[in-house]
This record gives structure tokens, sequence and C-alpha cells, in this order.
């Protein structure tokens, strides 16, 4: 059995749950209808305040949640969710590549920019709630730009094992791919782990371990297909 270090959200038959934190309630109504086309999402709360939202819905599967609200960011508040589990996905209109690097380093599983239509939005959400790693184009554009020096080194097996498991593979798929055994696949990806933690960026679901792959320019989005939305949130076969 292949685990990432999250269980997925998404369960048979089961909508995913989204909760929406936003203080304009016209962006609140637009994100309910692009989520209502998606018979596979289901919006449980929405409101100005996270944890009047969370309350209202503490079962939620994603949360959409503003950066910016009442005038304040909110990075403490997208680091507390982020500690304590919650899968959230950063929906503001602050897209300069510092903001949302800070976004993801606080533990964002995505980003999106609020001028990134429809499409983006459903398969974003989707893709967090089963854990999985989807860029929309403004997110991987800041990701490549990304000038930081605290760029670990990985081998070209490491990369390799990486690669191929972003690609919606399975480690045991990988495995057979590289000729290689499943663990010596989950050595690979540990060790990626092991190295990003130590230059204190630490990245502990798959998403996360993507997002500082492409930061470091160890991994080219195009190589990954991040921007094809129609499959990336499906699940692989084992």
């Amino acid at each position: 059995m292949d685990a990432d270090p999250m269980a997925s959200a998404v369960s048979g038959d089961r909508p995913v749950g989204v909760s929406i934190v936003d203080d304009h309630p016209v962006v609140i109504d637009g994100v309910r209808a692009w989520l209502a086309t998606e018979p596979r999402l289901r919006v449980l709360a929405t409101g100005d305040d996270p944890d009047l939202v969370l309350r209202t819905a503490p079962e939620a599967d994603v949360i959409l949640l503003d950066l910016r609200l009442h005038g304040r960011m909110m990075l403490d508040k997208l680091a507390e969710l982020s500690a304590a589990g919650r899968r959230v996905v950063v929906y503001s209109e602050h897209t300069d590549p510092a903001t949302m690097l800070a976004a993801l380093d606080a533990g964002a599983t995505a980003f999106l920019a609020k001028h990134e239509g429809r499409e983006h939005c459903v398969a974003t959400v989707l893709a967090a709630a089963s854990d999985r790693p989807y860029v929309p184009p403004a997110l991987a554009g800041a990701m490549v730009g990304d000038p930081r020096p605290d760029r670990p080194a990985l081998s070209d097996k490491e990369r390799e094992a990486l690669l191929l498991w972003f690609q919606s593979m399975s480690k045991a798929s990988v495995a057979r791919r590289m000729q290689i055994s499943e663990h010596t696949v989950k050595q690979y990806v540990d060790r990626a782990r092991i190295k990003y933690t130590r230059a204190g960026r630490p990245a502990a679901t798959k998403a996360a371990l993507l997002a500082r792959a492409i930061e470091d320019g160890l991994i080219r989005p195009e190589e990954i297909g991040i921007y094809r939305s129609q499959a990336s949130y499906d699940r692989p076969t084992p």
C-alpha cells in the first residue's frame, strides 16, 4: 500500500467538504457558484471569520482562505491552521512572489490567485483534498523565480524518483519504472524530505515537497503537466 503522509480526504462517493473564508460576499458567491459545477465538491460554510467558519463546519476537508481579511494579512492564522493539520488553499489578489512563497512556507497546500478562473479553482481544491500537487500558473511563476540560496542538492536518482512520484505514480509504480525496490523509492523520497528539513524548509506532504522542488528548479513545471486539471486529482493505480 502506497500512502501519502496525510490521508486522502476523498473517500468513496462522499463529496469533498469546503469552507470559504473571505470578507467580500461577492467573492464568496462567485466561488460557491464555481464549486457548485463540480459534483465532487460541497460548500459547508462561508464567512469572513476563520474561527467562526471552522466552528460551523469543523469537518471541512479544505479551507479556501483569503490571505487578507479586514485589512490584515492572515499568515499567522494560515500557519496555525496548517499546524493543526488543516488543508488550506490560499485564495488571494496579492500575487507577488514573496507573498506567495511566504504562504507556502506558512503551510498552505496551494496558492490560487483571484484572477485565475473556475477551472483552476476547482482543480486546486480537488487536488488539495487528495493531498496531490496542483500548481496554478501564477504560483508556478513565483516558484520558478524563487532566488533563495538554501537549496538542497538532490542526487539524480532522488530527482528521478520524485519526478515520477509527482506524476501521480504510486511508489510501487515508480519502483517498477526505475527497476528498483519500493523500499528504495521510499528511501529516495525520505532523503529529499530530510535534506529540506535540514535546510530549514520542511516538506511534510507530497504537495509541499513538489513546491520545494519547483521553487529550487529541481523539477520544471512542464515535467509534471501541472497546468492540466482534468486528471491531476484522480487516484493512481497502486
